[in-house]
């Protein structure tokens, strides 16, 4: 069974319940010789994973279970492409793994429903932003915020290159018949257009080849921003052929090739930060003017409440912030003693785990743009 890359969320697979679900977060690291420990590390959450497992299954069930995820742990292309955190998923028929950007707490839980709460901290933050690098011969897709920034793995059923897309030969030019010359009733071929207008065609083909390709599998699912890093001369040829709703009118002239990661990060921030700061203003100037019409709170056993009865619209999160706890979602109410497996219970990771599967928007800020202490802040639906 192969592991999925998967960039997307909420995935689908996500969504599942089955008898046995398995979830597994760790940190990772990208370069020697720290990302060594990866798969060790990998190996003792597996072992959680098989005495939990055993609790429920005889031995060989366990074992066919386990199995795919202990080869895994030997798969030396899998770990050489870490980002700085791992979520993986797994039920007995299919495996998907996120590669994170920011770290996550170690954590193997088995249950019948998957454990979403980190991976909505970390994909809800507002700061997230998509970079297309493109030229005449390929393309690539980075995902960044503010404190870093990764190439995302193109799968190798999608093209990435002119080639693989369109073809190597270049596409000919308009051709016209007529019988200037030659036998009589035998018609002659005029093109229109010499090399450059081949070419140019052939860009043409690619660049809308790609547009379509990252809207469709990348912008679509995801929602973010996407800035465009290509040369002048393509900044605005691209533009004006795309369909993505999401490409913004601001990029960066230059080719991308040519740019570090860093250089690429410090850059797009550049173009990121105002719209950030604008979006994060008007969340908090929403909340303000719900709050003094009594739909919105920051008391969070008032919030609790609200989501046990699905009616939170949007639920504003401190990043880092923990509130040990956990909430009956029949009740609302908040249970703070007594807790077992107390490192994963957290009352603001259930809260936006219920309103994120209830329809709600859930959006995660640093401690710095909260409008609020408690750390949550929640406008109502009514």
């Amino acid at each position: 069974m192969n592991v999925e890359i998967v960039n997307e969320f909420p995935h689908e697979f996500l969504k599942e319940q089955a008898e046995t679900c398995i979830s597994i977060y760790q940190p990772t690291h990208r370069y020697r010789p720290e990302n060594q420990q990866d798969p060790i590390r990998f190996k003792n959450l597996l072992q959680q994973v098989h005495e939990e497992l055993s609790k429920k299954y005889a031995a060989n069930e366990v074992k066919s279970l386990l199995a795919p995820l202990e080869k895994l742990e030997g798969e030396r292309p899998f770990w050489a492409h870490a980002g700085d955190g791992l979520a993986l998923f797994a039920t007995k028929d299919r495996i998907i793994a996120y590669r994170l950007q920011r770290p996550v707490p170690e954590l193997a839980i088995v249950s019948d429903s998957f454990h979403i709460k980190p991976l909505i901290r970390v994909f809800q933050s507002a700061d997230r932003y998509h970079l297309l690098g493109v030229n005449r011969q390929e393309f690539k897709l980075f995902e960044g915020n503010r404190y870093g920034i990764e190439e995302v793995e193109i799968p190798e059923e999608l093209a990435k290159t002119k080639d693989e897309a369109i073809g190597a030969q270049v596409t000919e030019p308009y051709l016209g018949a007529g019988n200037a010359s030659g036998a009589a009733g035998t018609a002659m071929m005029h093109g229109h257009g010499g090399k450059k207008d081949e070419i140019d065609i052939d860009i043409e083909r690619y660049f809308r080849y790609v547009d379509r390709t990252v809207a469709e599998n990348y912008s679509k699912p995801t929602g973010l921003p996407l800035y465009l890093v290509t040369l002048s001369e393509y900044q605005t040829q691209f533009k004006e052929l795309s369909h993505n709703p999401h490409l913004q009118a601001e990029g960066i002239k230059s080719d991308f090739e040519a740019l570090s990661l860093e250089q690429l990060r410090k850059m797009a921030w550049e173009l990121v930060e105002p719209t950030y700061l604008q979006k994060t203003k008007d969340l908090v100037e929403n909340f303000e003017n719900a709050k003094a019409s009594d739909q919105g709170s920051e008391n969070i056993a008032e919030i609790a409440k609200a989501a046990s009865e699905d009616r939170i619209r949007r639920l504003v999160l401190e990043d880092g912030y923990l509130y040990r706890g956990k909430v009956n979602l029949d009740t609302g109410e908040i249970q703070t003693n007594n807790l077992e497996e107390s490192e994963v219970d957290d009352v603001l990771d259930d809260l936006a785990e219920t309103v994120f599967k209830t329809g709600g928007e859930v959006v995660v800020l640093p401690k710095e743009r909260m409008p609020v202490e408690t750390g949550a802040a929640a406008i109502f639906r009514w």
